[in-house]
């Protein structure tokens, strides 16, 4: 028999089963984060979120899985708090086996010019500096273990300039760089480093925009697949991300976006 047909033979579908994973989860109780735990959970996974609030919602929604949930409220640009995150993952879990950068903010100004220097340093430090932090000290602890999964939320302005947030589409640039960088860094212990990149999705966040007539039919004509995207149709990939599945997959990017970027 070929041998690559003995590898396919080999193959089942509980390689995307995470039970007995520690799973943390950025902005994990809300919008795509808490889309993002669900699905974990869904999986197998325990769950520690990290979060600016507490949520009930998502506490019970994770524990009716019949998983554990820990939710940790914190800042994580705060210097200290990204290797607090990660001591507090392993005293209750025992170990850290995937982190999801979720966490991040934007800030719009129509004008270029009155964009601050405050706007991008706080910018910077969640979108880019605290995923670096916190991949950095989970890295520590992935590195003996032989094995990890970190998983950025990137964003279609991993890609595209991003009008009226020049801070954005460069900590989104920066977020799909460093998933390149630090899986040359990681691979050879077998740790795998990738991207979700979601396109427009129906949250909060993009509640004002779908309520327009004018800008949500402008995103809409962008859009191959005419809907915008609802926070199930990511689930699927950070599953696939986290699981043995994707173990040959490692420093990409995964474009949920309905079409968009082929536009």
């Amino acid at each position: 028999m070929d041998l690559s047909l003995n590898k396919i033979t080999d193959f089942k579908m509980d390689f995307f089963n995470l039970t007995g994973k520690a799973a943390i989860i950025t902005g994990g109780n809300s919008g795509l984060g808490q889309g993002f735990a669900l699905a974990l959970a869904k999986a197998g996974a325990d769950i520690f979120v990290v979060s600016m609030a507490d949520d009930e919602v998502t506490k019970k929604l994770i524990e009716a899985e019949g998983v554990q949930y820990h939710i940790k409220i914190a800042d994580i640009t705060k210097d200290g708090v990204c290797k607090e995150i990660i001591d507090e993952c392993i005293e209750v879990f025992g170990k850290v086996d995937i982190l999801v950068n979720n966490a991040g903010i934007g800030i719009n100004e129509k004008d270029v010019t009155k964009f601050t220097r405050f706007q991008w340093d706080k910018m910077v430090s969640v979108n880019l500096t605290a995923p670096f932090e916190l991949a950095h000290e989970a890295a520590k602890q992935m590195i003996p273990q032989q094995s990890g999964k970190i998983i950025n939320t990137c964003s279609l302005f991993s890609y595209l300039g991003g009008q009226w947030s020049p801070a954005y589409s460069a900590t989104k640039h920066g977020l799909a760089g460093f998933t390149k960088a630090y899986c040359d860094e990681l691979a050879q212990f077998n740790i795998q480093v990738n991207g979700i990149a979601p396109g427009y999705f129906a949250t909060d966040v993009t509640k004002e925009t779908r309520a327009n007539p004018e800008s949500n039919q402008r995103v809409l004509d962008h859009i191959p697949a005419n809907r915008w995207g609802n926070i199930q149709d990511l689930m699927g990939a950070v599953v696939f991300l986290a699981s043995d599945a994707s173990n040959y997959v490692n420093g990409s990017l995964i474009n949920v976006d309905g079409g968009y970027l082929v536009r």
